[in-house]
């Protein structure tokens, strides 16, 4: 019996090894070709993996709320990863009057998208407050890497930029790029406020100097400090590295991973927000030199690693909602996530943006659509379920998943078109 056993196990790793493998391989054979089709390959991903573990294969479907450290871990490994890809994209380091239409959606269209969607949890699924408000946080965050046709393209020169760029599109691309690099760390102290008030109470009064003086101003400073500093020592070494032959750019293109991992180990250490110091470190990277070889090294390296990650996730979510995730799934939770996608992030991204001077009323509109879910709301509630005792885990996680899958289908669909569509007007001009 215990061989059996044993060879039960056996069979399904290598079966596990066997999809991941078949994945891989549609992620170097067929990533090219949807960059001019209405389809993106997270969602090939995602179907892989629910096909996958449906089938009675003897797969067992991975879960989340039962291995709560694996969820944490491989979204957080997801996420710093395409942290340090978005911030090796980024010509422009952060200024007010350049990155104004950014402010505006974080400052803006990212609380009021967190207040619409805790609101609605709150009122629609009857959860508690803290639950509530950590599903908003765990909401907010926007992810570009699942819709690669709207991001930057790869790194150029980095010539400083003392206006804003003549060219809309960019700026448009420009705009969802930075406002994933950031939105990705600023949900930190949102969810770091739901659980503050699961163990304090609802009452400010508990809370609100802890909150504002550690989690908001604190973490926060640690963060960007960390970035810069941490940042500029690193690209002072990795933008020396020779990168004459192609085995010195791929050796050059791994220390961009070490240095993703340094940035977000030492900044966690001494109590800041990682992901915003990964994201702050890859900009002071790539603006530590006008070396555009070394940028395109560093990001070749980051980006693979990003599509392998991307790959592995989308798998195991697509392997997770085989295995009954979504099946707490109200249909009250079910028009929270249809409202999210196409009408609150839209709405508090359009009311954002009154009156930005880079963006035409055009650009606003697919600017404000493409708040992309991913892998980010994946990991937020995650770790918010780990440190925390919510009650109904199993109905945040199933709206949780129903949103980012709602999101990587509408949005991979609609992207790839809409953003044809809008650079052969631009073009007609």
């Amino acid at each position: 019996m215990e061989l059996t056993g044993t060879l039960k196990i056996f069979s399904s790793y290598n079966l596990t090894i066997v999809v991941i493998g078949l994945g891989v391989l549609a992620l170097a054979t067929l990533l090219h070709r949807f960059k001019h089709y209405p389809f993106s390959f997270p969602i090939v991903a995602l179907t892989l993996g629910y096909i996958a573990f449906a089938l009675p294969l003897g797969l067992t479907p991975p879960d989340p709320l039962a291995h709560k450290a694996v969820a944490v871990h491989l979204t957080e490994i997801g996420v710093i990863i395409s942290l340090m890809g978005v911030g090796l994209k980024i010509d422009r380091m952060p200024d007010w009057r350049t990155w104004s239409s950014t402010w505006r959606l974080l400052m803006v269209c990212m609380p009021l998208t967190i207040a619409g969607v805790a609101f609605m949890g709150w009122w629609a699924l009857s959860l508690t407050p803290a639950a509530a408000l950590l599903l908003g946080a765990s909401l907010a965050p926007t992810d570009p890497v699942l819709a690669s046709d709207v991001q930057v393209g790869e790194p150029e020169d980095s010539t400083p930029k003392e206006t804003a760029p003549e060219k809309k599109e960019d700026e448009l691309r420009f705009t969802l790029t930075s406002e994933a690099g950031l939105n990705d760390s600023l949900a930190f102290p949102f969810t770091y406020l739901a659980l503050l008030m699961l163990t304090e109470g609802v009452a400010p009064s508990n809370w609100i100097t802890q909150w504002l003086l550690i989690d908001v101003v604190y973490k926060i400073g640690m963060g960007i400090g960390a970035g810069l500093a941490v940042g500029w020592l690193l690209a002072r070494l990795l933008l020396r590295l020779p990168v004459d032959t192609e085995p010195q750019r791929m050796q050059a293109g791994v220390g961009a991973l070490a240095a993703t991992l340094l940035l977000y180990g030492i900044t966690e250490v001494v109590g800041g927000y990682g992901f915003l110091a990964v994201f702050i470190g890859a900009m002071t990277i790539k603006h530590g030199e006008k070396t555009h070889q070394a940028h395109t090294s560093l990001h070749t390296v980051i980006e693979q690693s990003e599509q392998l990650l991307m790959l592995v996730i989308m798998i195991a979510l697509g392997a997770s909602i085989a295995g009954g995730l979504l099946a707490p799934l109200t249909w009250e939770a079910a028009l929270l996530g249809v409202l999210l996608v196409l009408v609150i992030r839209p709405m508090a991204g359009l009311i954002g943006m009154v009156g930005t001077p880079w963006l035409s009323f055009r650009d606003r509109l697919i600017a404000s659509f493409f708040g992309i879910r991913g892998i980010g709301c994946l990991f937020y509630l995650a770790y918010g379920l780990q440190e925390g005792k919510f009650l109904q885990a199993e109905l945040l996680w199933a709206t949780c998943a129903f949103a980012v899958v709602l999101s990587v289908f509408v949005h991979g669909i609609t992207a790839s078109p809409i953003m044809q569509t809008r650079e052969r007007r631009l073009n007609e001009k």
